[in-house]
């Protein structure tokens, strides 16, 4: 199954300047919990903006570069149906993690969202989801966590 996991602030933002523009340790430890064991699907300039592969998890970079990635568990492709392809032969999900680009690349061929909803605007913002992202998609859980995080699983 593919799914796309997204923070978003309340004006739809998820990044500026290529960083998280918010700091919530109870979503990034939720981030890790739901795709520890998993694989996790990014752009490069998520994958610069991490700087690392993120452990116990096999971590694919998207990329119309040809780059070859010298750590255990990265792997480069050069194109969403890699992914898709690559899907079939692996146990449990893939995780769509960023960003803004890559998300709508995937948009019709994610089965299900997991999206926390930040409880801020950021005015400066340069990276937003669209608005219609959800579209199609109906909410099947609701998780509460600290600091006035909703994260809804959404499936279509």
């Amino acid at each position: 199954m593919i799914i796309g996991i997204v923070a978003i602030a309340r004006n739809m933002a998820i990044g500026k300047g290529g960083k998280l523009p918010w700091h919530y340790p109870e979503d990034l430890k939720f981030f890790k919990r739901t795709t520890i064991g998993q694989v996790v699907a990014m752009g490069s300039t998520t994958w610069r903006a991490i700087g690392k592969p993120l452990p116990e998890r096999l971590n694919i970079v998207i990329s119309r570069r040809s780059a070859v990635y010298d750590y255990p568990n990265v792997i480069g492709l050069s194109c969403i149906d890699q992914v898709i392809e690559l899907s079939k032969y692996i146990e449990g999900h893939i995780y769509i993690i960023g960003g803004a680009k890559v998300y709508e690349s995937f948009r019709s061929v994610i089965d299900e969202w997991v999206v926390t909803d930040i409880p801020l605007t950021i005015p400066d913002a340069d990276t937003f989801m669209s608005t219609d992202f959800l579209d199609g998609f109906t909410e099947a859980e609701r998780t509460t966590l600290p600091d006035g995080l909703i994260v809804r699983r959404l499936r279509r």
